[in-house]
């Protein structure tokens, strides 16, 4: 009992629903370590209840953050606190930017003056936090809030109480508007996995060169309104290095792996040509190895010449506009950029695996640490330069697509976790919780769990530091996209930790502060004027999506996985589907279209291992289904060309995406030209070449960006999205 109540005071559940109806309990041995990680001693039942009782004897007139919602009533952390006791905010610059030189804002102050439940705040003139009058029982009636009370300026202020009998407290006051952005207009656009994307110029991968051309054509030729790419995060360095987008190195800074070269202005102005021209050519046959030849992604060969490349690049001097741009970039990337390109420096001498470095360089504040800063100040100026050109590089893709007329622009992915050996967790050591993975508890779809091996954050450690490395993370990713995807948002209010050593069967669910985590993300959205996409596929606590669409964050509806699970469990009708989402057919992680309706999808799984019964039984139910959803859109007379065609069916399957009410109706770019592979596998790593597939067309065969721009197929598709003038829909379609 007291194991259990110690750990609902710190966020940590005992027990979990795999599905409706069945409750399963944790082992008290992962609640005892999952506490253990947030720093509370449960090892033995003495410490239980020393540790229960420090943790019920303390309290706090605040807790670390306090949110308050633009138009909203003030939280009741504010309105109960003792009578007469004084609230000071000293405000945050307007809206992210810098005060005057020599101004700062002037403190804000109010009084709670109560007595039951309905507690109002009074208005009091602005003061400094150590000239607050007095309250006595005297004072004037209450004042109605002033209109910096009512209505917050959006930011992150600093707070303080002050109570009668001289108790003070501080914390951090983050105020957001009530709601993300919307989309400007109902839209569709592509979705796909940059690496796989290259074009007839590109390095061995697709680059952010390739990802501006397909914004530019898609958005002027089809009335695109965004492209939706993987995570463009800086990979942790290896031989090989994880490929997977998903588990990087860092989720602050972008990989330079994806500059495209040539687009650099000081790549013009390199003297040695003749290695530059060695390397271009080396590039080039890296590309048609894996365009005509079979070869796979080689993301560390495309690497090892983009550096060579960057190399002499980083000799030429900048011009006095460029190094201005370079210095405030610095400016205003600060601490974080500087760790985060001594890591990088580091990892060149001593592997990418700080554990492994000697003990000095392990904590990134040593004296040890300032030495090898000084010693490679060059390298890290290199890093850090990477870092601006590819920033730079991002911004004009966002450029490329609004000046194309795209309503969204580059919708950028958000990874759910960061690797364990990388800059971050080196960077942040107190605000991961060490022994720890996030994952998935077992369910109806995956009966032995997943352990993702991404240690999470510490949601103490963050509402004490005001949440501002989950700040600075959005800050940077939304200053150059149009939108940015979250993965895994049910994130946002509890992970499954899986305790190291474990199976991810005997994990346990850690929550986190969802208002202060959705208030920094719609705050930070809404300065950068982004809409917010949450991956909200699987399991999902009962509540959490309905306060997701609460602030305006859309979610990810995929139409395979629509179906009436609380009733008949047939296909939901396109009129029944929620508007605020993104719809597809597929993603990354699922089957394509065309693998899917061919049945190919479970055929490969079986040649892999990866099936759990029979093949005839698994082909047999996957037909099932498939044929479900076409007699749906046959009833609908959206499939005009009847069965057996297969081009005809994934038009269909758009018809259908169309004629639900989603905001966002995203085509796999794969899709239109046909492929059958997945681009990751789920339950492989080297069963699969996950991460490191090209793009290409039914046949296998892969095709480039200027290929599929030229696809008859494609255009077949998007004539679905986007009809020529003249041209006449099938009954029941939708126009964007």
């Amino acid at each position: 009992m007291g194991l259990s109540r110690l750990a609902a005071l710190h966020g940590v559940a005992t027990s979990y629903s795999p599905s409706p109806g069945v409750t399963v309990s944790v082992p008290d041995d992962t609640v005892i370590a999952v506490l253990a990680a947030l720093g509370v001693d449960a090892g033995t039942p003495a410490d239980v209840g020393k540790s229960l009782a420090a943790a019920e004897s303390r309290s706090r007139l605040l807790p670390p953050t306090v949110v308050v919602w633009a138009g909203e009533p003030l939280p009741s952390v504010l309105t109960g606190l003792p009578s007469g006791s004084t609230l000071t905010v000293e405000p945050e610059h307007a809206e992210g930017t810098a005060p005057a030189p020599g101004r700062t804002p002037a403190p804000l102050s109010m009084r709670v003056r109560a007595a039951g439940p309905a507690r109002t705040p009074d208005a009091i003139p602005p003061t400094t936090p150590d000239a607050i009058p007095p309250t006595t029982p005297g004072d004037a009636p209450p004042a109605p809030l002033p209109a910096w009370w009512t209505e917050p300026p959006h930011g992150v202020h600093r707070l303080q109480v002050l109570t009668p009998d001289h108790h003070r407290a501080t914390a951090t006051l983050i105020a957001a508007p009530a709601r993300l952005p919307r989309p400007p207009e109902r839209t569709h656009g592509f979705l796909v996995q940059l690496y796989s994307l290259l074009s007839a110029r590109s390095w061995g991968m697709g680059d952010l060169g390739d990802l501006a051309d397909l914004a530019a054509w898609s958005g002027r030729t089809l009335g695109a309104g965004f492209v939706q790419v993987n995570p463009l995060h800086a990979a942790v360095p290896g031989a090989p290095t994880d490929p997977s987008p998903y588990r990087p190195s860092s989720r602050r800074f972008p990989d330079p792996v994806h500059l495209h070269v040539e687009s650099v202005p000081e790549y013009g102005h390199v003297r040695d040509r003749e290695v530059l021209d060695d390397l271009h050519q080396d590039a080039a046959a890296l590309s048609e190895a894996v365009l005509n030849k079979g070869a796979l992604i080689d993301r560390d060969a495309v690497w090892e010449l983009k550096r060579q490349a960057l190399e002499l690049v980083h000799r030429v001097p900048l011009t006095p506009g460029r190094r201005a741009d370079y210095c405030d970039f610095l400016a205003e990337q600060g601490q974080a950029l500087e760790d985060h390109a001594l890591w990088c420096a580091l990892a060149e001498v001593h592997g990418p695996d700080w554990h492994a470095w000697p003990a000095p360089l392990r904590d990134p504040r040593s004296a040890g640490t300032a030495r090898a800063r000084a010693e490679l100040l060059d390298r890290v100026d290199f890093h850090c330069r990477l870092a601006w050109l590819t920033a730079g590089q991002l911004a004009a893709a966002q450029r490329a697509a609004e000046d194309a007329g795209m309503s969204v622009g580059i919708v950028h992915d958000l990874a759910v976790g960061v690797h364990p050996s990388g800059a971050d967790t080196w960077a942040q050591q107190d605000a991961f919780a060490r022994g720890m993975s996030v994952g998935a508890p077992p369910d109806a779809f995956n009966a032995r769990g997943q352990d993702w091996g991404l240690p999470p954050w510490r949601p103490d450690v963050l509402a004490a530091t005001g949440y501002a490395a989950y700040r600075g993370l959005l800050r940077g990713l939304l200053a150059r996209a149009g939108a940015l995807r979250v993965d895994h948002v049910m994130g946002l209010f509890r992970l499954w930790w899986v305790p190291e050593g474990r199976p991810p069967t005997e994990g346990a669910y850690v929550a986190q502060d969802a208002e202060a985590m959705l208030a920094v993300l719609v705050l930070e959205a809404h300065r950068a004027g982004a809409v917010v996409v949450g991956e909200d596929l699987g399991t999902v606590e009962p509540g959490v999506r309905e306060a997701l669409a609460r602030r305006g964050v859309l979610g990810t509806s995929v139409l395979w996985f629509e179906r009436d699970w609380d009733g008949d469990g047939r296909p939901l009708a396109p009129r029944t589907w929620r508007q605020d989402c993104l719809a597809t057919a597929t993603t990354h992680d699922l089957p394509s279209t065309a693998a899917r309706l061919t049945g190919d999808h479970v055929s490969l799984r079986h040649r892999l291992g990866l099936l759990t019964r029979p093949l005839e039984e698994e082909l047999t139910e996957d037909a099932t289904d498939t044929a479900e959803w076409l007699a749906l859109l046959a009833r609908l007379r959206m499939l005009p060309e009847g069965d057996g065609d297969e081009e005809a069916a994934v038009r269909a399957v758009h018809r259908f995406l169309l004629s639900t009410p989603a905001r966002m109706v995203g085509v796999w770019l794969p899709d239109t030209v046909g492929d059958r592979r997945p681009q990751n596998l789920p339950g492989t790593w080297d069963q699969y070449p996950n991460w490191r597939l090209p793009i290409a067309d039914a046949e296998g065969h892969p095709v480039t960006l200027e290929e599929i721009a030229a696809s008859p197929r494609l255009h077949g598709l998007m004539e679905v999205l986007t009809p020529r003038k003249g041209h006449t829909a099938p009954p029941g379609e939708r126009r964007l």
